[in-house]
Parts: structure tokens; sequence; C-alpha cells
């Protein structure tokens, strides 16, 4: 049999241009669902304010509008997996564009907090979606020895999806002198921020359009002639195509297509399941996703006027894409648990002073305020939770769970483990605005809390998947 890993020429993705351009494009195409994954996300970052005087809701229920996404999130990585073995990776993020495109509309036009909960739910539905299909659809069309970096793309355009969402977010609220409700376009400014999604749900579906098939779902659906076509465009010529078809044949090979029973195990489920889980609970109860869904507010609650709250918005997801591109650059040379582990100590100490800052909080109604010190301190801590995050957790974890699981069980595993995650997320979400009521600075100790607890459990727990086959995942 021979062996399709191949070391890379000096230059790294510069060798084989052509091969390789098309294997980055392939990557980046699929890729855009993270995007829009990141996008949607965050964009509500911009409107928290805006919905709060719109519909005059308090705490628990924005925090439940805001949060509901997730709840559909976790219901669409559920299906993702299912709906991807019986009618093809590309279907699915065909659906997935589909659902966004009409999850923007309905946001931006919503005549009650009820019905925006409704199509915040459809948006969260193809946010799940891409959070699966995209890592799996990669992992299974990337070279091996490029594939940490290329499952990297997702990561990637998550955090540049979450970049331009502020952005837009802030120059929307210029256009609009600095009223999330003001006047725009014959609408209120958090309805345009909301809207704006459509651009990138229309690209996400042409681009998926374009794409081939990955050749693991079509060797098994018994289309070999057409795996072969794609393994040779993706892999080369030097590759033997009748022998890696029978090497996906015999690892994908059951009596049935993967289903959630097959991750049944001794405790439950399977114990490379339960990592996959406890990584994605870990990922957000660091509570980074507050951050990105209530910065603006939550920097206005310490004091901050709102057009400063955005743009530190902003800065974040900036501080977000450096991070996120040192962990591109890293995750094939260092491995995936050094990234993750180090990444998961700092967030730990830059969670603690960021509870520290809060600390101080003086004042009540308008008139709240942190010391300088404090503010410089809360500030600078953020940012650099932020960068922590991004090249460890934020990447690492969508690399491990797109490698780590068994090629018979990956779809389904990975769905389950991205269903957790998007639990683990709303919980966060939902709970933040009574939390921070409650007591802000004890919210951050409880996020640095976990972050801590996530260092032993990836030394004991997760397995290293830098330089291995998907196929010698079982």
């Amino acid at each position: 049999m021979t062996s399709t890993a191949q070391q890379p020429a000096a230059g790294g993705l510069s060798a084989r241009p052509d091969r390789l351009r098309h294997v980055v494009f392939i990557a980046a195409s699929a890729a855009m669902g993270g995007f829009l994954f990141g996008y949607d996300s965050a964009v509500i970052n911009g409107a928290v304010e805006g919905i709060r005087g719109r519909f005059d809701v308090g705490a628990a229920t924005l925090g439940a509008v805001i949060a509901i996404a997730l709840l559909g999130a976790a219901g669409g990585a559920m299906l993702a997996g299912r709906l991807a073995d019986r009618v093809g990776r590309l279907r699915v993020m065909q659906l997935a564009a589909l659902l966004f495109l009409a999850s923007s509309i309905g946001s931006m036009l919503p005549f009650t907090a009820w019905d925006l909960s409704f199509w915040r739910i459809v948006g969260g539905a193809a946010i799940g979606m891409a959070s699966v299909i995209g890592p799996t659809y990669i992992a299974e069309v990337a070279p091996t020895e490029y594939r940490g970096r290329l499952v990297s793309f997702q990561q990637a355009a998550v955090v540049l999806g979450i970049a331009v969402s502020q952005l837009v977010n802030w120059m929307v609220l210029t256009l609009a002198d600095g009223d999330q409700r003001g006047s725009l376009l014959g609408l209120e400014a958090w309805q345009v921020m909301l809207g704006i999604a459509v651009v990138p749900a229309a690209v996400y579906g042409l681009l998926a359009l374009r794409i081939p098939e990955s050749p693991r779902y079509l060797v098994s659906v018994g289309r070999t002639g057409e795996a072969k076509d794609v393994l040779r465009r993706l892999e080369g010529e030097h590759v033997d195509l009748d022998a890696r078809v029978a090497e996906i044949d015999l690892a994908m090979r059951s009596d049935n297509a993967p289903r959630f029973r097959d991750l049944r195990g001794r405790f439950g489920l399977l114990p490379i399941v339960w990592v996959g889980i406890g990584l994605s609970v870990f990922q957000q109860f660091v509570g980074i996703n507050v951050i990105f869904y209530y910065s603006s507010s939550l920097w206005q609650s310490v004091g901050i006027d709102p057009s400063s709250s955005f743009f530190y918005s902003f800065t974040t997801s900036v501080i977000n894409i450096v991070g996120t591109v040192i962990a591109m650059v890293l995750i094939d040379r260092v491995g995936r648990k050094p990234l993750a582990v180090t990444g998961s100590a700092g967030m730990a100490v830059s969670l603690a002073a960021v509870a520290w800052a809060f600390s101080h909080k003086t004042g009540t109604g308008d008139n709240i305020s942190l010391p300088d010190t404090q503010a410089a301190v809360a500030l600078v801590a953020a940012h650099t939770f932020v960068l922590f995050f991004a090249m460890s957790l934020g990447v690492a974890v969508w690399v491990l769970l797109g490698e780590m699981f068994p090629s018979r069980i990956r779809a389904a595993a990975l769905g389950v483990a991205a269903c957790a995650q998007w639990i683990a997320n709303w919980l966060v979400t939902a709970t933040f605005p009574t939390m921070s009521e409650w007591n802000l600075s004890g919210s951050y100790v409880i996020y640095a809390i976990f972050a801590t607890l996530a260092v032993p459990f990836i030394l004991k727990w997760v397995p290293e998947t830098k330089g291995r086959t998907l196929e010698e995942m079982g």
C-alpha cells in the first residue's frame, strides 16, 4: 500500500503549487461556513441594547433571546452528522447557507422578541451545521501533512467573521450617530446590523456549488470512480488510487451507516466521545463568548461610553485573528496538546486579572466607573485572554474534533461533541446577564476556575493527533 504522507518541501504550502492551490481553495470555500458561524454568532453583540430598548425586556428575557440561537445550533450540530452521511457534505453546506439567508432576513424584520427568537433558532441551526460540516469536510479532503493548518481555516474563518461583524456594527453605529436604535435605511441600526449577514450567506451558498464532494463520502456510497477523480486532484498523480480507496473503504466499512448508538460504551458513550465532549465544554466554560456576545454591554456596564465599547469589541476581534494565525503557524509544528495546555494556563491568569479589576467597580446606574489602574488592567487582560484562547482552544479543539475520532464514527461523534459545545455555550450566554447583575467579578472567577481545570484534563485524557492519518485514529 502506498503511503499518502509526504514530507512537505521547503516553503510548506507553496510546494506543489497547482494541487495545493486547489486544496486551499476547497478548504477556504468550506470554511466560509465558519465565517458565517463567527459573523452570525457575534453580530448580535451590537444589537443587545437595541433589542432591550425596542422590546422592553429584562436581563433574563434578554439573555434568553440572545442565547436561544445556541439551542438551535445544538440541534443543527446533532443533525448535521447524520445528514452528511446520508446526503453528502455539500448538501449540508447548501442547506446551512439557505438557513443563514432566511435567518438574516427574518432577524432584520422582527415584530416581537418572540419571532426574533424563532429566526435566531433558525440561524443557530445553520451555525450548528456549519460547525460540524466544515472541519469534517476539510479533514477529509486535506493531505495529511497539511491537515492541521487546513482544518485551522475553519477557526480562522470564524474569527474573521467575528471581526468583520464587529467592524460592520461599529460602522453602522457611526452612521446612526452612535444610537443602536437610530434610523438607518428605514430601519433601526441594530436591524441593519443583523440584516447585512445576507451577503456572506449568499457567498457561502455559491461556493458550496463549486467544490467537490468528500472522497470518503463518495467511497461510503459506492461512487469509487468519482472518489478516485477527487483524490487525484487532491493528492496528486503519484498516489496509488486503488490502494487509497481500499484504505478508506476498510476504515469506514461497517454494517450500517454511522449512528448515535454506535457511540455507546461502558459509561454510556465511548471514552473518546466523552473526551470530545469534555474538550467542547471546557472551550465554552472559560467564558469566551461573553466577550463576543456581550462585550459592548460589558464595557458600558463598567463606565465606558458606547462608541469606545464598540471600538474595544472590534480590537478584541483583531486580537482574536492574531492569535488564530499564531495557532495555524504552530499547530503542525508543536502539536495540538502543547498549544491547548499553554493557552489554558494563560487564560486562567488573564481571567483572574479581569476578575480582580472588575471587583473595584464603583457607583450605580449611569454613574458606574472603574479606577484608572483597574480599567487599564481589565482592558489589557481581556485582550490577553482572547489572544490565549485564539492560539489554543479556539483552534486546537476544532482540529482535534476533526481528527481524533475513528473514521467509522467520526461524523456522528463530532455531531455529539459539537452539540455539547453549543449547549455549554448556551448555558454561559443565557446566564451571563443575570450573573453580571449578581456579581460581575465573581462570574470571571468561575471562568478562571474552568480554564485552570482544563490543563489537567488535556494532559491526561486528550490524544495528540499531530502527524497521524485519519485512518490511524481507530
